[in-house]
């Protein structure tokens, strides 16, 4: 087992395939990523550090039944979570969203992760630039940063891989 695990919901299979290229370029650092709705909370708490992603859903959900019941996703494995203590975990979140066709919720799943992470007593890395988005709002952003890489894979795929390049190369020394 490696030191870092990722985790990650899906709607799509966008997030799958953002956190298959995360796990490809992290080689042997990490171990395959895992569809939340399939992990065990002891799966979950067996890795100090965790990469978790999500897709912003409507009006700025995480993915899971309260959010249109397709299949179970962080939604339900937050009430899991809820009692876990993430204290000593290093924990670094991406998330997906759609800039021009929600541009009042961009990405804004991705705070409701870090808030459920951050209340258990994890430590969060690798906030992201807000620059080269357009949108009119996000939860997701804490002092004009987002609090995690975000990807827009409908409007600027292009740009994916760089981000996620760029992000790991600032998160790799708070993770390794």
């Amino acid at each position: 087992m490696a030191n870092i695990g990722i985790f990650f919901g899906t709607d799509t299979g966008k997030t799958r395939k953002i956190a298959k290229m995360i796990h490809k370029k992290l080689s042997d650092m990490a171990d395959a990523p895992v569809n939340i709705n399939r992990a065990t909370l002891e799966d979950f708490l067996s890795y100090p550090v965790l990469l978790l992603g999500t897709p912003t859903l409507g009006d700025g959900q995480l993915p899971g039944c309260d959010a249109g019941c397709e299949s179970e996703s962080w939604l339900e494995f937050a009430d899991m979570l809820a009692s876990a203590n993430l204290q000593g975990k290093t924990i670094a979140l991406f998330g997906l969203g759609d800039q021009q066709g929600y541009p009042d919720n961009f990405a804004s799943g991705l705070k409701a992760l870090y808030d459920i992470v951050t209340d258990c007593g994890a430590s969060v890395v690798g906030e992201w630039p807000n620059d080269g988005y357009e949108f009119n709002a996000s939860a997701a952003l804490v002092e004009d940063k987002f609090v995690g890489l975000v990807i827009d894979q409908d409007n600027q795929y292009d740009l994916t891989e760089e981000r996620v390049d760029n992000w790991l190369a600032q998160i790799k020394p708070a993770i390794m």
